[in-house]
This record gives structure tokens, C-alpha cells and sequence, in this order.
């Protein structure tokens, strides 16, 4: 149980996680980080910290890891499931970097290096991508993002032919326009252009009867028409089924490689999530370089034995002004397992529960932590946080109404393995009476 419903944002949790937010590079990444829970499962937290151990000695060994191209298209995987839907130029294109990286991902994997990353391994294990689709995505389409003319061998015989008749008209047209301004019917200086898909000749309004052929279009003041002239208009038309003949036989092999891709598609949704998963991951290892953490010992039962340890985003914040954090060393176990901290106003109470607070959660939700490296952590069953000033006028609460229904939910609903954090016990009345509910409670 994590209590209040405000935990992560009392003790700036939030804060880490929008920061690994940003230091993921695709959608489904982002969603893992969304997905991100506390967990109790000692063997499930140790398996997320020996992933990131993991992650950091690839990036500590140069391994060239894709880090790019993580193109989120599961919602396209999902439409192509159903018969007849083919996959559009633009998906195919966008799919293609990202097996690319899927490719070198699960080759990765497979290699004889993977035995030293064996928990990012362990998340590669029953995914099988055809082959076929691999290097067929790399036939289909170009860097450019275009099916090429070698995709098929009428497709190759289409554009030949329509490369040839436009070369032809390109001649004629050019001739015919020399002649053109030879006749005075155009300025001198005119060029061809085009005008509906098609290649015109600029004439004089009052010579448009000269050039026989057909009026696409004329110029605002209507000085000058664009001709089309006849002996071409026949290529033309030639050209134009020529152009939806390409077409279809692009949707021809768009549907054939769709075909291909539909039974691989519950295969491909896994992949997709093991690239989220593996961005997460980065990123987690990313933060952990940023905030200099370490995986320290862990241990199944609620204990602390913390060296030198800091909260990240305080450090953060005076590292940019050039000022130094105070490390934290804590020591709690079966003996010693409550801890009353007084002392004067900004005397950093509040910053030692806050502290510890977000560094236990970031364990229990897999992340790296800032301690050193001989530290010995805990794993808590609960958490109870009660900092800060919770007083609401829509449920009638005063501070302390809301401190005592806070101590009502800790004392109904704690045990052996919670860990509890609360700001100045027993506040918010007169001080004798507060103070004995504190010692009553505690």
C-alpha cells in the first residue's frame, strides 16, 4: 500500500519520472515509464537494477547499441491484421529503420557478447521474426523513402516506358517552342510549364488560334494561354495509364508484402515492446549515470544501511549554483527500527524524510539509487508519507483533522514492513496535547 494517493508527488517522485521521460526516444518507452510501479517482489526489483547494471556496461564498453528509429507503428500492426488492408508507402518506410534496428537488436542477442548482459538477453527470448521480411523491406523501399524501380520487374518495364515518352515529348515540346517564338506567337523569353500534370506551351492570347492544341489554363490578365498542343496530347494520355498502371502495380506489391508482414504481426507487436522495453531501460541507465547512482546490496526485510546518500533532485538543483549537497548516512534494523529527528527550523528535517522517502521508492520501482556502493537496502511491504500541509476546505479538514485522519489510515492499515515518513509529529494544536498523541501514536 502507498499512501496518500499524492505519494509520488509529496515526495518528488514525479519529478524523476518526467526526466526519464525525456530521456526516452520513442512512445512506447515513454509508456513503460508511465507504467512504472512500486513492487515489493525482491527478485522482480533485483532483476530491473541487474538490467540496468546491465545496460550501463554496454554503454561503459562502447557497444554501438541502437538508440534511434524506434518508429511506434503497433497501431498499424493492429489495422494490417485484417484481411485486405495493405500497407500505405509512408509505413513502410517509417517500418523500415526500426527493423533495421529490431534486426540488430535480436542478432545482439544471439551473439556470444549477450552472455554478459544475460538479463537484457532473458527479454529477447521467444521472439522470431521471419528473415524474408528483413531483407524484403530492404528491396522495397529507398532511403529516400521510395519504392524502387527494381521492386518488381513490371514495375521497372512501367517507368522505363514512361521515361522513354516523356524524353520524346521533352524533345518535341522544346522544338515546338522554338518554332513558337520563331512565329511570334511567344515572348521570347517564355519557357515551357506545367498546367494540370501537363506540359504546356505559354502563347499570345490573340495568336492561341495559330497553335492547334488545347487550353489548360490562362494568366490572370489573360494575356497569354497555356497550351497543350495536339500532336503531344496522344503520349500524354499514354503516359497518364502508364502512371496508373505504376500505381497499381505498387499496391500490388504493397499487398503482397502485407501478406507477408500478417502472419508475423503478434511476433512484431512483442518486438515493438521489447524496443519500448529496451529504451526504458537506457533511459533508466541514462539517469542513473546523471544522477550517479549505484545498485547497492538488497535485502528482503526492512532495513536501512545507507552511506552517503543524497537526493537527486536537490543535488541537482545546487550543483547549478554551484553549492554542495550534505550526504545522508542512515543505519535502521530489527533493533533500531524507529527514528525520531529533532532540531531547529531549516535545520533539514523535512529534506532527511523527503530524502529518504524518494530514494527507497526509486529502488522499489527498479531505478538505480544515489548512495555509495557498499550501501544495504531494504524492501518494504508499505509506504506511509505524511509531509506537508494537508488541510481541505472541501472536506472540512483543518491541519490537524487531516494529520490525525492521516495517523487513523497509518494505524489501521500499518505493519512490520512499513515504512513511514512524518513531518513535525503532532502539530496543528496546543503543543502538550500534540505532543502526547505523538507519543501515543508512535
Amino acid at each position: 500500500m502507498i499512501y496518500p494517493k499524492d505519494f509520488e508527488n509529496k515526495i518528488g517522485f514525479k519529478s524523476v519520472k518526467d526526466r526519464l521521460t525525456d530521456l526516452c526516444i520513442s512512445e512506447m518507452g515513454k509508456e513503460f515509464v508511465e507504467k512504472m510501479r512500486f513492487s515489493s517482489d525482491i527478485e522482480r526489483i533485483k532483476t530491473r537494477l541487474s538490467q540496468i547494471e546491465d545496460f550501463l556496461s554496454l554503454l561503459q564498453n562502447g557497444v554501438p547499441f541502437p538508440v534511434r528509429d524506434y518508429n511506434d507503428l503497433r497501431e498499424e500492426f493492429h489495422h494490417l491484421r485484417i484481411e485486405g488492408t495493405v500497407i500505405n508507402v509512408e509505413s513502410l518506410f517509417a517500418l523500415k529503420p526500426t527493423l533495421s534496428a529490431l534486426s540488430y537488436v535480436l542478432n545482439f542477442f544471439k551473439s556470444e557478447s549477450a552472455e554478459k548482459v544475460k538479463s537484457l538477453k532473458a527479454l529477447s527470448e521467444g521472439i522470431e521474426i521471419d528473415r524474408h521480411i528483413f531483407t524484403e523491406i530492404t528491396r522495397l523501399i529507398d532511403d529516400k523513402g521510395e519504392i524502387p524501380d527494381n521492386a518488381s520487374a513490371d514495375l521497372l518495364e512501367i517507368r522505363r516506358e514512361i521515361r522513354r515518352k516523356q524524353s520524346s515529348i521533352d524533345r518535341r515540346m522544346r522544338k515546338i517552342l522554338t518554332d513558337a517564338k520563331a512565329a511570334g506567337w511567344t515572348d521570347s523569353n517564355a519557357e515551357l510549364t506545367i498546367r494540370d500534370g501537363r506540359p504546356v506551351i505559354p502563347v499570345k492570347a490573340g495568336d492561341k488560334r495559330a497553335l492547334r492544341g488545347f487550353i489548360h489554363d490562362e494568366s490572370a490578365t489573360g494575356q497569354t494561354v497555356y497550351i497543350e498542343p495536339a500532336e503531344i496530347f496522344d503520349t500524354n494520355n499514354e503516359i497518364r495509364e502508364l502512371e496508373y498502371a505504376e500505381r497499381r502495380e505498387i499496391n500490388k506489391i504493397l499487398l503482397a508484402f502485407t501478406n507477408l508482414l500478417r502472419p508475423e504481426i503478434p511476433a512484431l507487436l512483442k518486438a515493438w515492446n521489447l524496443l519500448g522495453l529496451i529504451d526504458f531501460i537506457r533511459a533508466k541507465s541514462l539517469l542513473s549515470n546523471e544522477y550517479k547512482c549505484v545498485v547497492p546490496e538488497i535485502h528482503d526485510e526492512p532495513m536501512f544501511l545507507w552511506r552517503q546518500a543524497r537526493h537527486p533532485l536537490l543535488e541537482q538543483k545546487l550543483k547549478s549554483q554551484d553549492k554542495h549537497i550534505t550526504p545522508l548516512d542512515l543505519n535502521l534494523d530489527k533493533d533500531n527500527r524507529i527514528l525520531v529527528i529533532s532540531g531547529p527550523n531549516a535545520g533539514g528535517k523535512s529534506v532527511c524524510l523527503k530524502t529518504i522517502g524518494l530514494v527507497q521508492y526509486m529502488l522499489q520501482c527498479g531505478l538505480a539509487v544515489p548512495m555509495e556502493i557498499d550501501s544495504k537496502c531494504g524492501v518494504f511491504h508499505d509506504m506511509f508519507i505524511d509531509i506537508g500541509d494537508s488541510q481541505s476546505l472541501e472536506n472540512d479538514l483543518s491541519t490537524y483533522s487531516s494529520h490525525l485522519l492521516n495517523m487513523k489510515e497509518l494505524i489501521r492499515h500499518g505493519n512490520s514492513r512499513t515504512l513511514f515518513l512524518i513531518d513535525e509529529f503532532g502539530t496543528g494544536t496546543e503543543p502538550q496535547l500534540g505532543g502526547a498523541i505523538a507519543e501515543a501514536i508512535l
